[in-house]
C-alpha cells in the first residue's frame, strides 16, 4: 500500500510540474494569439508605417515592450498575421510611440526591432 501511495504523490508531482512549465509561455499564462487581441488598436499602425499610431495603441504596447519575447511572440502569432499585421512595420510602433526604454535591437525572427 506504500508503494502505491508513494507513486500517486510521485505522479501528481510530475503532473503539477508538467502544468507549472505548460503554462509559462512567452506570454505567461496567456497564449500570443489571446494578448494579440489587446492590441486591436494598433491595427492601422502595424499595417502601415505611415500611419499615426493611436494613444490607446501606445499603451498596450508599452505594457509589452517590458517583455519583448512576449511582444514578438504577438507580432508573429496567427491572430497578428490573419489581421494583415506586417510584422516589420509592427516592430516600428515602439520607436513611433517614443518610447525611450524599448528594446533596441531585439531579434524577433527575421526581424530586429529599430
Amino acid at each position: 500500500m506504500a508503494a502505491s501511495m508513494k507513486f500517486l504523490c510521485i505522479l501528481g508531482l510530475i503532473l503539477l510540474i508538467g502544468t507549472v512549465v505548460d503554462g509559462a509561455g512567452e506570454c505567461g499564462r496567456s497564449s500570443p494569439d489571446n494578448e494579440a487581441m489587446k492590441l486591436a488598436p494598433c491595427a492601422g499602425a502595424a499595417q502601415d508605417a505611415n500611419s499615426a499610431v493611436p494613444g490607446g495603441c501606445c499603451t498596450q504596447i508599452k505594457r509589452f515592450s517590458q517583455n519583448p519575447k512576449c511582444l514578438c511572440a504577438i507580432l508573429l502569432s496567427d491572430t497578428a498575421k490573419a489581421s494583415g499585421v506586417d510584422p516589420e512595420v509592427a516592430l516600428t510602433i515602439p520607436k513611433r510611440c517614443n518610447f525611450a526604454n524599448r528594446p533596441v535591437g531585439y531579434k524577433c525572427g527575421a526581424y530586429t526591432l529599430p
